[in-house]
């Protein structure tokens, strides 16, 4: 997260953050859990409270949880009970190393012109045959919302060409209308993917 106000903003607002009555993305988690064989790796990137590997470490998974922001981490570190390692996304620099990379609501914080190099870095850590989920809010232009967080607002058709250069296989990207922390009716893309 390279702008200061998105950080900002977490490391600010950690704790009400990570306590607050957010829904588990259940659906898309026994999706993407279905994928792998049981007890895969996966790494989870910007795990925030830490709810979606609590809930991924509960079915069995050896699950690497990380966050940007030191504070977010702590906070998921005392909801799972494991260390969460705190890494930018830019710094991943595992090679093979997972079965599965799960990134619900966090790479849509990366700069446009830095997501190529970020699904690059996250395909080198998949594993061949190797699956990735990730989610962002839709639009047509990068921007910030009301709390000050920068947002890439991609469209399905710029994610789908940016994967396909990146050479990702059967990807899929569905839309769905959902909210988010601002409360406010927002447009969701996710991503399904493989290496």
């Amino acid at each position: 997260m390279p702008h200061d106000s998105t950080s900002a903003f977490y490391d600010n607002n950690a704790e009400i953050y990570a306590s607050r009555a957010r829904s588990l993305p259940k659906q898309k988690l026994d999706a993407f859990l279905a994928r792998l064989a049981p007890g895969a790796a996966i790494l989870e990137l910007g795990c925030g409270g830490g709810h979606d590997s609590a809930y991924m470490l509960s079915q069995g998974f050896n699950v690497t949880p990380t966050d940007g922001s030191p504070e977010l981490a702590k906070q998921a570190e005392a909801r799972i009970g494991r260390q969460v390692k705190v890494m930018l996304f830019e710094d991943l620099n595992a090679e093979a190393a997972f079965d599965g990379v799960w990134a619900e609501a966090s790479l849509l914080h990366v700069p446009r012109s830095d997501l190529p190099d970020v699904f690059a870095r996250i395909r080198r850590t998949l594993r061949t045959d190797g699956i990735l989920h990730a989610s962002f809010k839709a639009g047509e232009a990068e921007g910030h919302d009301g709390f000050g967080r920068y947002y890439n607002y991609p469209s399905a058709d710029w994610l789908s060409t940016l994967l396909t250069a990146g050479d990702w296989r059967n990807l899929a990207v569905e839309e769905s209308d959902g909210g988010g922390y601002d409360g406010k009716p927002t447009r969701w893309l996710t991503v399904s993917a493989q290496r």
